[in-house]
């Protein structure tokens, strides 16, 4: 008997930067709003849900303007039940960069935000190397 297999390839065309910082969510978005001339607003939660199990949600507010690109995501990483990124217990906001932002455009965010007083960390990761990266994909 012959076994067929599928494969699924997920399309990670992101930047994803990990966010340390004992803010609420909305404080966050207030922080970053001021000091990079965003505004974030809260969009309906990311939603997680597996087979058999309950869903799980996490708090998300997204950023983008309509003529221009890129859109930025902010996503908790503590939710209802568990953690998005399990393996990344330390991290406490993810942000999703998706579309097109260049390097400079991505340093400029990263240094302001690092001088933001309550974010301890922000770091860039790679989202093709994570355990659980399926639950960034929306």
């Amino acid at each position: 008997m012959n076994k067929k297999f599928l494969k699924l390839e997920l399309d990670f065309d992101f930047i994803l930067l990990s966010i340390t910082s004992q803010l609420r969510d909305y404080r966050l978005c207030h922080y970053i709003n001021k000091a990079l001339d965003f505004n974030f607003e809260k969009v309906d939660d990311h939603e997680i849900t597996f087979v058999g199990q309950s869903p799980k949600f996490y708090s998300k507010y997204l950023y983008y303007i309509e003529e221009v690109t890129p859109f930025y995501y902010l996503i908790s990483n503590k939710g209802s039940d568990g953690y998005l990124i399990p393996e990344l217990k330390g991290s406490d906001y993810f942000v999703i960069i998706k579309d097109f932002i260049d390097d400079e455009d991505l340093q400029y965010f990263i240094q302001t935000a690092r001088n933001i007083p309550d974010i301890q960390a922000i770091v860039e990761l790679d989202p093709t190397k994570l355990k659980s990266k399926e639950n960034l994909i929306f």
